[in-house]
């Protein structure tokens, strides 16, 4: 069935700022997937006859899981160049029936997407012709753009001198980094800006000589930090502003900072781990913000900042508008929808993985640069394209052959009604015609080689009951040579030789982190733990990320009532026990704070969360 045309009567959306027929109601359906039934409101209706696509037939969820499928950041495999022959490392597994070139080689004229093009077959359904298509074009070993001495960095833009950074752009200097930009000289660190002189930094930015800081920004010669702005010589810290020489925020003269802070060996590994342990309970007694939210105009989420009119959207960065279920996004971006991770000037767009910039009109795709674009994969500067794989500036292209723009016209609409007509089934029974992003079994990657195992954690039994591939760690070329039990706690105890041993993950591949089960320490790494008296690792840098999204709140929202319950106090949850004492009079009085919000923060958590008004309140 051809696209419908858009109806008659059109109202302008008061709350979302969308374009909608006045008459559409919101419907229940119920998921072809998970059998859960969801709601698609009047203005999602009225944004899919704008750009000419069907309802969903997915629920949220379903479709953002199988849409992560297709996106493989940290599971690193050793390739072969398929056209110079060159060893190269690689986001897609050696068993991957894909073929890969190296950069320069894939980026060269040696050779050309359309030499693989073909005729559409009307006897076929689509997916499986682009199924058979993406096995025989050529992908790039790695989407790692402008690097410098960054070979084993994936998903990232201008790195230079990293190690290990994945979907972080603009960086130098740095290792292990994740959504983590212009930073140099740090380590471990995920959802930050600017950091120079970091370690386990977690959603903070502009911060100098800092070391396990969570949601701060603006600090310098700090450790153990959460929520603080603008402080300096501080340790254990939740809440403040403008402070300085304050331990777990008792305020200290500098001399007595000083020696109060000799009683801390942040270089020593035993030290550490007490420390986190008192931190995170001295955390849960201060209020959190229900929403790390700033400048925001009739918006629901989290970590948002500039946008007017976007609902459920989290890590954004404005300006942003009328958008709805976008996950990470860099600025300008407008009347999109369903896309995790966008670049700037994206618009119109709908359903896809990994937007480059200035994309227009596209929906279904893993897409770069462009505009009228569907179920285009790794396409770059190219329009007007269907069901292309690797094609880089063309235009009027269907499976990477070229035609005309009348016969492309012409030919479009029937292969669309085919789709439709003609669906897809995959091995479950599920059925995928125009309007369903890629079925997960045409994924190069296995399920828990992708991002998909961050957000919906799944076990290998589960994978494979839900038709999902899962490929086992398999053996490896490398005999562990030392026990983390064995390495020393303290950093200065640890020499030179330390490079050379092969370290063993205290998870052993027994969690479901894609853990590499053992690791190297690189010479740079070594240096800066030295200079930022940082005691060795124990995990490998897998499984050091899940440990930093396990404070990371999901992205899902929960309605809620502040936490506030008069002048006297502040309780979250009796029965957990956790209680704050307010230290400024609130608007609510000693009467308990009427505010309800949209929250991240589930009811069954112990933080005591509070609303805009309250939260201000005491924090300012």
């Amino acid at each position: 069935m051809l696209p419908r045309e858009p109806r008659r009567c059109i109202a302008r959306s008061a709350i979302r700022g969308r374009w909608y027929d006045e008459t559409m109601n919101a419907e229940t359906r119920t998921c072809q997937n998970c059998k859960q039934s969801f709601i698609i409101e009047p203005d999602d209706f009225g944004f899919y006859e704008r750009i000419k696509v069907p309802p969903p037939t997915w629920c949220p969820d379903c479709r953002l899981q199988r849409k992560l499928m297709f996106r493989n950041e940290r599971i690193l495999s050793k390739r072969t160049c398929g056209l110079c022959g060159k060893n190269i490392v690689s986001m897609y597994a050696s068993e991957a029936e894909v073929p890969v070139y190296c950069q320069n080689c894939w980026w060269g004229d040696g050779w050309s997407p359309l030499e693989y093009g073909v005729e559409y077959d009307f006897s076929r359904p689509f997916f499986e012709q682009f199924g058979n298509l993406m096995k025989r074009v050529p992908l790039a070993n790695l989407n790692n753009l402008n690097a410098t001495n960054s070979d084993y960095c994936n998903y990232t833009y201008h790195s230079k001198n990293c190690y290990l950074n994945f979907a972080s752009d603009e960086n130098e200097d740095t290792g292990y980094l994740y959504h983590t930009i212009d930073t140099k000289n740090s380590y471990d660190s995920t959802g930050c800006k600017n950091l120079n002189l970091c370690y386990e930094g977690f959603y903070s930015r502009h911060n100098y000589s800092c070391k396990y800081t969570f949601f701060s920004e603006n600090c310098m010669n700090s450790a153990f930090l959460f929520d603080c702005t603008n402080c300096k010589n501080c340790f254990g810290c939740a809440g403040l502003r403008n402070a300085h020489h304050r331990i777990f925020n008792k305020q200290f003269s500098e001399e007595e900072y000083g020696e109060e802070m000799k009683k801390y060996d942040l270089g020593d590994y035993e030290t550490i781990c007490a420390t986190i342990k008192r931190f995170d309970e001295f955390v849960l007694g201060i209020p959190h913000r229900y929403a790390e939210n700033f400048k925001t105009v009739n918006s629901t989420g989290d970590y948002l900042s500039n946008t007017k009119d976007c609902i459920e959207c989290f890590d954004m960065e404005g300006p942003i508008e009328n958008s709805k279920r976008i996950i990470y996004s860099i600025p300008d971006v407008k009347d999109s929808m369903d896309i995790y991770g966008t670049g700037a000037g994206v618009e119109l767009c709908y359903e896809m993985v990994g937007c480059g910039l200035k994309l227009q009109n596209t929906a279904f795709s893993v897409a770069y640069e462009g505009h009228s674009n569907r179920y285009a994969f790794f396409c770059r500067g190219s329009n007007n394209c269907f069901g292309c794989v690797g094609v880089r500036n063309k235009e009027h292209c269907i499976l990477n052959k070229q035609y005309s723009k009348k016969e492309y016209e012409e030919i479009l609409p029937k292969i669309i009604e085919h789709m439709s007509a003609t669906p897809y089934t995959d091995m479950k029974g599920r059925r995928y015609g125009y309007g369903e992003f890629f079925p997960g079994e045409l994924s190069p990657h296995a399920y828990n080689e992708t991002i998909a195992q961050e957000f919906f954690p799944i076990t290998k039994a589960q994978a494979e009951a839900a038709g999902y591939l899962w490929r086992d760690l398999g053996d490896k070329n490398y005999s562990i040579t030392k026990k983390p039990c064995d390495l020393p706690s303290q950093i200065e105890e640890a020499g030179d030789g330390i490079m050379d041993e092969v370290i063993g993950c205290v998870h052993e591949g027994k969690c479901m982190h894609q853990c590499a089960t053992a690791f190297k320490i690189i010479k740079e790494e070594l240096e800066f733990y030295r200079r930022m008296c940082i005691p060795l690792p124990r995990l490998c840098p897998n499984c050091r990320h899940y440990e930093r999204l396990k404070k990371r709140n999901p992205f899902k929202l929960w309605h809620r009532v502040c936490a506030c319950k008069g002048r006297e106090s502040g309780i979250s949850n009796q029965d957990l026990g956790n209680t704050y004492r307010n230290t400024a009079t609130h608007f609510h009085g000693e009467n308990p704070c009427p505010n309800e919000f949209e929250t991240t923060y589930s009811p069954d958590r112990p933080e005591i969360v509070y609303c805009e008004q309250c939260y201000q309140a005491e924090v300012v």
